[in-house]
């Protein structure tokens, strides 16, 4: 007769080790994959879809404050194959006072600027007052909650005005007390296919009147609102009152 072992009696197997390809193969269907598919789909949303930059500087005060992020309509005027410049279709076109995020024509870094002049325009500033197809533009006091975030020190060197261009939406400006370096600038036309640009904070902005013209297939997208804010200054406390602020 033969004994009957138990289960503790029989000796245990031992697990196959897998061999490096098998591993790599496990790894790459359980781990790689997925998240190389999640990667290029983010990716690719984010270059043809939509986007939110982070604005590092104050070109665009009071418009736009150093440390907003912003929201970026890809699809605003066209559709691009993801990471080209190449149009699959297009829509429509920028329109004068649209805030757009373009590549620089100067050393192609990404800059948000306000659109002030369109193709076929004529654009001169005299003592910093805009004129366009020799229709100037109309200035006005300002919204008092434009200043909220502001430094004492801003407001006590910049003056701040609500701007109308012609055929344009109206938006606040600022200028500076004591650098107005970049009030004056001849007419000049904007070629086709072109635009002129400019920063609302017009004496620390670095755009069309240095640049020069920006070529339609360089802007990216239009600028539509304040994802989110935080203060620098401040150790990075948010600014509850911009999230989801439209842009003027």
């Amino acid at each position: 007769m033969f004994e009957s072992q138990s289960v503790e009696d029989q000796p245990l197997l031992e697990p196959r080790q897998l061999a490096p390809k098998e591993r790599f193969s496990l790894l790459w269907r359980e781990w790689l994959k997925p998240f190389l598919v999640i990667a290029i789909t983010l990716l690719s949303f984010r270059s043809a879809v939509a986007d939110w930059n982070h604005v590092p500087t104050g070109s665009m005060m009071p418009t736009i404050l150093v440390g907003d992020r912003i929201f970026v309509n890809k699809m605003a005027y066209d559709l691009r194959f993801p990471f080209t410049r190449f149009r699959l279709a297009e829509w429509g076109a920028p329109e004068r006072g649209d805030v757009v995020v373009f590549l620089s024509p100067r050393d192609g870094k990404r800059l948000v600027k306000r659109v002030i002049g369109l193709p076929g325009d004529q654009i001169q500033m005299r003592q910093h007052r805009l004129i366009v197809n020799d229709e100037a533009a109309e200035y006005a006091p300002v919204d008092p909650g434009v200043a909220t975030h502001l430094e004492e020190r801003t407001l006590e060197d910049h003056r701040l005005h609500s701007e109308s261009l012609a055929l344009g939406e109206t938006h606040p400006i600022m200028t500076s007390l004591w650098l107005p370096s970049l009030a004056d600038f001849d007419p000049v036309a904007v070629p086709d296919g072109h635009y002129y640009v400019m920063g609302d904070n017009r004496d620390d902005s670095a755009d069309s009147r240095e640049f020069g013209f920006v070529e339609a297939s360089r802007i990216l997208g239009k600028a539509t609102a304040v994802a989110l804010s935080v203060d620098p200054d401040r150790h990075y406390t948010p600014r509850w009152d911009r999230f989801f602020r439209n842009l003027p």
